[in-house]
């Protein structure tokens, strides 16, 4: 899936501080409220009339030229609209925020100050891209700056009067889908994402996933087959194979952390053997280890030691001995522990068959009226096919009569054939149109061709009627649809609705599909990605308040999703009132402990995948990022 980026920017209006020594060319720098006012009302109205989904950035070419960029021409006109309405850029260099140095102080221009360039210039030069945006020539970087970290900042003048700052930051995004629709097949599947981020698409139909925690005896590193067997036959896997295991292996914060890690590693790969032990196939596995700074953070908040939130990792570490760490063990018992996630396929009984025997043994089945039989060979035909041990075109040798009574085997093959490869998307769709036609009662026709129906759509692959569309979504409850399933096609509905209407800049209807969505997808189970991609769209259309509502209750679990934790920091990390929060430490400690490398990524320039390094303006993160990244 394309990698995307969107550029918001953060402003701030002037403040009457000193601006440092440097050629500040013809701007004037207001001195009082009075005088800002004066001559700065009609561009502050401008941006407060701005629609959010028009956006701005300074992008810079291979010759180190920069650019003013818009998606709104109509919008620059209206802002540039008198001589004396122009553009500066500050040029930041990242050395402002060496850690080795005091935290930097607040000064009105932050880097070096390129001469403005005003409303005549700006509009004569403007010129279209290749995107459907429009930019503008507004400096070049001087080469003192050409080997340093560099952002770009903006100043907004009118009247040649500074009257708003901006810094542009970086939210990285991933292109937003659907919800998840899945496809019946015998019950509802599902296409598991494994990969979220731009190292391409994988995917698999899930059968069936299991989570469970397991709590570690302290000091203990080695679980037993004996250990794990009441475990496992509690989970009653006997027509089931482990094929992956996920462990999050979590330490109780206290003592050397390198020593702590290399425990729980040790704890999680017992039991992966352990586990091993009861099945021939081999478990693919994945292991991470952590220091649980979550729950001992959320614990310890209404105790006499919550002031311990206020200290770096460090020093808490220091003061849990002795006395305080025995009195803090009835917490620090239940941190030490391993989230356990299976995912399992069902136990093919023709395994070691060849696919054409089997086929032939479907043939026979299903010659014999022996349904039941012909169900398992189907579903052992699809193991190969989802292994890649067969070729899909196989599925035509299976000698199926037209009958109402078959019609579930033709449903699963159509169903199949576009999960296991989304190019099939059309030509299932169509097979299950026809289809209809036999069965005009079954519920799981009709979903399918929802669900196909919607992708074909989202990606304009043929006209659809969109008033029918809904109608037919509707009318799905007559047929034994849950309403929660209707309801997530509905919320897809209405992401692609809220798309067209961008597209027309219609953002009155726009914004109506969006708080459908917002109203709705709360009646819905969802799953991380679903998640995931809600927010992503939202902050497409500018809509950070609500995504960043929309993730916050997952963001204080020690198991939160790693892609979802980071998406919420690039959506929080500008916003002063959310990082002040106490709450705010725990959850990039989270982050710190899952990914520290990513982490410390959010401050590279905003131009190269951070979020921006200014945000080491705020003296919170300074320390934060000072802490962790700089060692």
């Amino acid at each position: 899936m394309r990698l995307t980026h969107l550029f918001v920017f953060l402003f701030s209006t002037v403040s009457f501080t000193s601006v440092i020594a440097q050629n500040t060319f013809d701007i004037v720098f207001p001195r009082t409220e009075v005088e800002r006012s004066a001559n700065c009302a009609r561009c502050l109205q401008v941006f407060a009339q701005k629609p959010k989904e028009v956006n701005f950035s300074i992008q810079m070419d291979k010759t180190k030229t920069l650019y003013f960029q818009v998606n709104d021409k109509e919008w620059f006109n209206i802002l540039f609209k008198n001589a004396g309405d122009g553009i500066a850029v500050d040029i930041v260099d990242k050395n402002r925020y060496d850690c080795s140095e005091l935290a930097p102080e607040p000064q009105q221009i932050r880097g070096t100050l390129l001469k403005p360039v005003y409303a005549p210039a700006l509009k004569k030069t403007l010129k279209i891209t290749d995107e459907d945006r429009y930019r503008v020539r507004v400096g070049k970087l001087p080469a003192s700056l050409y080997n340093k970290e560099v952002e770009f900042n903006i100043l907004f003048l009118s009247n040649k009067t500074f009257c708003r700052y901006n810094t542009i930051f970086n939210l990285e995004s991933y292109q937003w889908d659907l919800l998840d629709m899945g496809m019946y097949l015998d019950s509802l599947t599902y296409k598991t994402k494994h990969n979220s981020r731009n190292e391409g698409e994988q995917y698999s139909l899930k059968q069936k996933t299991l989570t469970f925690t397991i709590l570690f005896e302290k000091n203990k590193s080695s679980y037993s087959q004996e250990d794990i067997k009441p475990l496992y036959d509690s989970l009653r896997l006997t027509d089931f194979n482990i094929k992956k295991i996920d462990i999050k292996a979590y330490a109780s914060v206290e003592g050397n952390a390198e020593r702590n890690l290399k425990l729980q590693q040790d704890r999680a790969s017992s039991i992966v053997q352990a586990m091993q032990a009861f099945q021939e196939p081999t478990i693919e596995t994945k292991v991470s280890t952590s220091e649980n700074w979550v729950e001992f953070l959320n614990d310890i908040t209404e105790t006499p030691y919550a002031s311990f939130k206020n200290l770096s990792k460090l020093e808490i570490k220091q003061k849990l001995v002795g006395a305080t760490s025995q009195e803090l063990e009835k917490y620090l018992r239940n941190h030490r522990k391993a989230v356990i996630r299976l995912d399992l396929e069902r136990i093919d009984q023709y395994k070691d068959m060849k696919t054409e025997v089997i086929i032939d043994l479907f043939n026979q089945a299903i010659g014999n009226e022996d349904i039941d039989q012909a169900k398992i060979l189907q579903n052992s035909i699809f193991e190969r096919l989802k292994g890649k041990e067969a070729d899909p075109n196989l599925l035509s040798s299976m000698e199926i009569p037209r009958q109402l009574k078959y019609a579930p085997f033709f449903n699963k093959n159509s169903a199949f054939r576009y999960l296991k490869d989304e190019r099939n998307l059309l030509i299932a769709y169509k097979e299950l149109q026809e289809l209809e036609k036999l069965a005009p009662q079954d519920k799981r026709i009709k979903y399918n061709i929802a669900a196909l129906k919607m992708r074909i759509w989202r990606y304009n692959v043929e006209p659809v009627k969109q008033d029918n569309f809904k109608t037919e979504l509707l009318n799905l409850k007559k047929y034994g649809i849950q309403q929660k399933l209707i309801d997530r096609m509905l919320v897809n509905y209405h992401i692609i609705r809220s798309e067209l209407f961008m597209r027309e800049r219609d953002y009155a209807n726009k914004d109506k599909s969006v708080d459908f969505i917002l109203k709705n997808y709360k009646n819905i189970p969802m799953q991380d990605y679903d998640y995931l991609s809600l927010a992503q769209f939202l902050t497409y259309y500018a809509d950070l308040e609500n995504a960043e509502h929309l993730l916050q209750p997952k963001m204080k679990t020690v198991d939160v999703n790693e892609n979802l934790l980071f998406y919420y920091l690039n959506l929080t990390l500008i916003n002063e009132d959310i990082i002040q929060n106490p709450e705010y430490r725990t959850i990039m400690l989270n982050a710190i402990n899952l990914n520290k490398e990513r982490f410390c990524r959010l401050f590279d320039e905003s131009h190269k995948g951070g979020v921006t390094f200014q945000l080491l303006e705020d003296y919170y993160l300074y320390t934060t990022y000072c802490e962790n990244c700089e060692n």
